[in-house]
């Protein structure tokens, strides 16, 4: 699992911790959905590569993905080590070409490689089946997306006769070749690949040697394709169980603002876009031992209520309204606080008569009494609060806020 992005697009949120590690739907981190997709299909031998900032990533993997040792599964955080050189990772492909002694103690036959900071589900064993029948050194999955949006993503052009057959991989291409069955949709890069593991190992090493990104994707899948050895597996004939038709073949990558408030967004939906309860394809996180969630005072104008709303544990919301927000543990909301369309994440604290409007408000901040947030957007870049070019604000995390 590639788990060592900086994620600068995520900026205020990835400031002091990796991307994978960054809070999500309330009671998770942006790892656990990928872990989750992993032992739900059934691979329980994990290592996660880690780089940026991976302190509070560490820990979570550490404290959280306990395995059965008897059985000799694991989930593992491995650090940049400098194994081979004075170079930390150089880029995706280069993080594997590093940690080739994994595969070396483990001598595994296939190897699966995701990234760690995506919202979907995925039953991978299905896709390394296709890939064993294939003979392919590299499959790649993918996922149908308009052929508009085509230049936003890594396009798979398929061979004409055999679909599941990469003739050619474009970087964010202006001009793509639609599909065979669908010529007004492209097959984009999901990131997540399977390798036979002596074809893998051959690869990063022969990267390694060359003046290259050093990039899964802009190198490592063109060298198989060159080799006419690259499969892709198309996401929509992946059968979760328990997958309902609203959420079938979702998937985000949140690497901007906009995307990760759009993800939470999905997720309180009266029918949710991402179905959080989905008990069939659990999604695992750490639980601590908070207690449930609390709301008081329901006289006047003076209620605690909270609508379309995702509430975790240990939150209170006393005499506050919550709309259309995801509110994480320890989360305090008090009277006469109104909050629609937002994300606050641990320990957040509104004081009395706060207004929050589509806003991210990062760990541990306080909102003082009055304080309007995401109304003004000028007062809120006056303050030093962050504001999308679409009007997303985002708080730090522990950033002091003034009225």
């Amino acid at each position: 699992m590639l788990a060592g992005g900086e994620g600068k697009r995520l900026m205020p949120l990835t400031a002091d911790r990796a991307k994978p590690a960054v809070p999500f739907g309330g009671i998770y981190r942006l790892i656990d959905l990928a872990l989750s997709n992993v032992v739900n299909s059934g691979y329980l031998q994990v290592v996660v590569l880690t780089q940026y900032k991976s302190h509070s990533l560490d820990a979570h993997v550490t404290k959280t993905w306990r395995m059965s040792t008897l059985l000799g599964n694991y989930v593992t955080t491995v650090p940049a080590q400098q194994r081979v050189d004075k170079n930390w990772y150089l880029g995706s492909a280069d993080a594997i070409y590093q940690s080739l002694n994994l595969m070396h103690d483990e001598r595994p036959d296939i190897v699966v490689v995701v990234g760690a900071d995506h919202v979907y589900r995925m039953d991978f064993s299905a896709m390394v089946e296709q890939h064993i029948e294939s003979g392919a050194g590299c499959t790649v999955a993918a996922i149908r997306q308009p052929i508009s949006l085509a230049n936003q993503f890594g396009v798979i052009e398929v061979d004409d006769d055999d679909p599941t057959r990469i003739a050619a991989f474009l970087e964010k291409p202006s001009d793509p070749k639609g599909l065979p069955d669908n010529p007004e949709e492209v097959l984009a890069s999901m990131g997540n690949y399977v390798f036979t593991a002596s074809a893998l190992e051959e690869a990063v090493t022969t990267d390694h040697d060359t003046d290259s990104n050093h990039d899964m994707g802009g190198d490592i899948v063109p060298y198989f394709v060159g080799r006419g050895e690259a499969g892709v597996y198309d996401f929509k004939d992946n059968e979760v169980p328990g997958a309902t038709e609203r959420d079938r073949g979702y998937w985000r990558d949140v690497g901007t603002i906009e995307s990760y408030y759009d993800a939470h967004m999905d997720l309180i939906s009266i029918h949710p876009v991402f179905n959080l309860y989905n008990y069939e394809w659990p999604i695992y996180t750490s639980h601590s031992p908070y207690p449930p969630a609390k709301f008081v005072h329901g006289s006047g104008d003076r209620i605690g209520e909270a609508l379309n709303s995702a509430v975790s544990p240990g939150v209170v919301v006393s005499g506050a309204h919550i709309y259309a927000s995801v509110l994480s543990p320890l989360v305090k909301v008090h009277s006469y606080a109104s909050i629609q369309g937002s994300v606050l994440l641990d320990g957040v604290e509104v004081h009395r008569h706060a207004q929050i409007r589509r806003a991210i408000i990062d760990k541990n901040v306080v909102i003082p009494e009055g304080c309007q947030i995401g109304i003004d957007h000028e007062h809120d870049r006056a303050r030093g609060l962050h504001v999308t070019e679409t009007g997303i604000v985002v708080v730090g995390k522990g950033q002091v806020v003034t009225r």
